[in-house]
């Protein structure tokens, strides 16, 4: 398994949400090691922000793909869709796009 410099091994896991057609996000990807680190790439080649919290993404880690994150985790996935809205938004005003 990859592991980070400080010996941890790397975690990662994605959400999908869509304002109106789905009632909660949903997990989509969750790995480890070296399915991580291509979690990760995608995300970066396709200007996917991306939100660090290792409590977070081991809770999504033992979920089913596909299934919709737990009422427990709504606040928590709440402020990252508000931090991941931000980002588009910075992203859009820095490359001449408007929602």
């Amino acid at each position: 398994m990859n592991k980070h410099k400080d010996g941890k091994i790397i975690e990662a896991a994605a959400l999908s949400y869509t304002p109106g057609e789905d009632k909660a996000p949903k997990l989509i990807a969750a790995a480890k090691g070296e399915a991580a680190e291509k979690i990760i790439e995608k995300a970066k080649e396709n200007n996917i922000p991306i939100y660090k919290d290792e409590g977070l993404v081991s809770l999504l880690g033992k979920m089913r793909i596909g299934s919709e994150i737990p009422d427990e985790l709504y606040d928590v996935v709440a402020g990252i869709l508000v931090y991941v809205s931000d980002m588009d938004r910075i992203f859009g005003e820095k490359h001449g796009r408007k929602k």
